[in-house]
């Protein structure tokens, strides 16, 4: 079964919103190795290459199905950030709206009929359920640290177990 013109470009768009996860993340990244907190920014490099691995993934679904891909340009993230707090409250949000994304295009999918995108995007959902319960966490993790930097470099070094799997 072909993939239809508008669950193609509803591809390309999400390709090109995990994309720009992927520039958020990195961006994040920089900003931590840039204060030394070295487990943070390894964990949002994970987080970033785990996002183009997403976009890969659909990138070759969409191929196999007979539809076309087109890069669109990926708008710079945001690269001025005032604390640790506001970094995870930011992944947090974004997760939200990756999860609203994902959930639109897989509604697409049903009101198309197109049950092999819909099947394939089930594994986008599960990951979601991970990627908002990981960035929740983090939030309420740095909360606890009440703005102390001893206690906020006990999180970082958690942040340093994180492995590529």
């Amino acid at each position: 079964m072909t993939i239809s013109k508008s669950i193609e470009n509803a591809f390309n768009e999400q390709i090109n919103a995990e994309l720009f996860s992927s520039y958020l993340y990195l961006s994040m990244s920089a900003y931590f190795s840039a204060n030394n907190l070295t487990g943070f920014a390894s964990w949002f490099t994970i987080q970033a290459q785990e996002e183009v691995e997403h976009a890969m993934k659909m990138y070759k679904f969409v191929l196999e199905r007979g539809g076309k891909i087109t890069l669109k340009t990926i708008n710079a993230p945001k690269a001025d950030f005032k604390n640790t707090l506001e970094i995870v409250e930011e992944a947090y949000k974004h997760e939200l709206l990756v999860t609203s994304l994902i959930t639109k295009l897989y509604e697409t999918s049903l009101s198309e009929k197109d049950y092999a995108s819909a099947n394939f995007l089930k594994w986008f959902i599960d990951e979601q359920v991970e990627e908002e319960a990981n960035t929740s966490q983090l939030v309420e993790w740095v909360k606890m640290t009440e703005g102390k930097a001893s206690t906020l470099m006990m999180v970082d070094h958690q942040m340093s177990k994180r492995a590529k799997d």
